[in-house]
């Protein structure tokens, strides 16, 4: 777990986020021009929402697979909401910045994701090969309970039709979905005809997103208390109680000792793609320091030291080796 943990700290991904935060804070003027880093996240969405309507493509439809991705969806909409009311208990965050940050934790984190199904690989433990399609569609719901959640900051007790078309046609939902459905009907045929550009280039657009994250991140440490202590509690709280919420999910589902554990990793994990690049387009004023900071420096690394190994032993206990 040891190796695993420094291996996915050590990859070209995470260093790409290392290097922008140092840079911030040595006060360099290395920059991401923001109509390049509009592409990028434009790219990344497309990519995720593709490849996860061509892997539900590829296995077909069935009772499980409509349960699992039922539940994808409901703990996506609903982690948020819990996350909400936690962080705003620990912490003195604003309304907006605390919706944007619960949102990051109904998402999922595609490095986690990664690093759980390793785990299971090095172990000789199978899973469902559907779970990457659960990701997918675990993005865009916690986009909407975000949005939601910001809009109920107004005096109005009831969400309007015209901010429901608002939310619902977001650009970044819209495209996330949109992708999704494009993957579901082309499906292997056509991913290959697109994959030199979708599969190929992801891990290196990725890095350079990822480094105008850590940009970002940086230039908010430099503030003084952009995270206060009931901030980095909930960072390392919201994880376990998003693997307990994925652990029932699993357990009444009836999923396999693999496909509980990486239901509970996208649970418990925080995204740093899908929803970093919703929130600049959707929640400007949200403040990027703070969600980044929480979803990059402190959920993430747990995950890798200490949460994966915890989900897949819990699993193994609970449902068997």
């Amino acid at each position: 777990m040891l190796d695993l943990a420094l291996a996915n700290l050590l990859s070209p991904i995470v260093l790409s986020f290392v290097l922008g935060v140092g840079a911030a804070l040595a006060r360099s003027d290395l920059s991401v021009p923001e109509a390049v880093a509009k592409g990028i996240s434009i790219y990344l969405l497309f990519a995720i929402g593709f490849k996860g309507g061509v892997s539900l493509a590829e296995h077909g439809i069935d009772l499980t697979l409509g349960l699992s991705l039922l539940a994808g969806v409901v703990l996506s909409f609903i982690l948020p909401l819990i996350g909400f009311v936690v962080l705003r208990v620990l912490s003195g965050m604003s309304r907006t910045d605390a919706a944007a940050v619960a949102g990051h934790y109904g998402s999922i984190s595609i490095v986690t994701f990664v690093a759980a199904t390793t785990v299971l690989v090095d172990a000789g433990i199978s899973s469902e090969g559907y779970m990457v399609a659960v990701a997918a569609a675990m993005e865009a719901p916690a986009i909407l309970a975000a949005l939601w959640l910001i809009s109920k900051g107004s005096d109005e007790t009831d969400m309007s039709a015209d901010l429901w078309r608002e939310i619902l046609l977001n650009g970044s939902i819209v495209l996330l979905l949109g992708a999704f459905a494009i993957g579901i009907a082309t499906g292997s045929d056509g991913l290959a005809r697109i994959e030199s550009f979708i599969v190929s280039p992801f891990q290196g657009v990725l890095c350079i997103f990822l480094l105008d994250m850590g940009l970002i991140a940086g230039r908010g440490l430099r503030q003084a208390g952009v995270l206060d202590r009931g901030a980095i509690a909930f960072g390392l709280l919201m994880p376990l109680i998003g693997a307990a919420a994925g652990l029932i999910a699993a357990l009444v589902i009836g999923l396999s000792t693999g496909g509980t554990m990486l239901l509970m990793t996208l649970s418990a994990s925080a995204s740093y793609i899908a929803v970093p690049a919703a929130m600049r387009v959707a929640v400007p004023q949200a403040n990027p320091s703070i969600y980044l900071t929480l979803s990059l420096a402190v959920t993430f690394p747990f995950n890798l030291v200490l949460g994966i190994p915890l989900y897949l032993t819990i699993a193994q206990t609970l449902v068997g080796s």
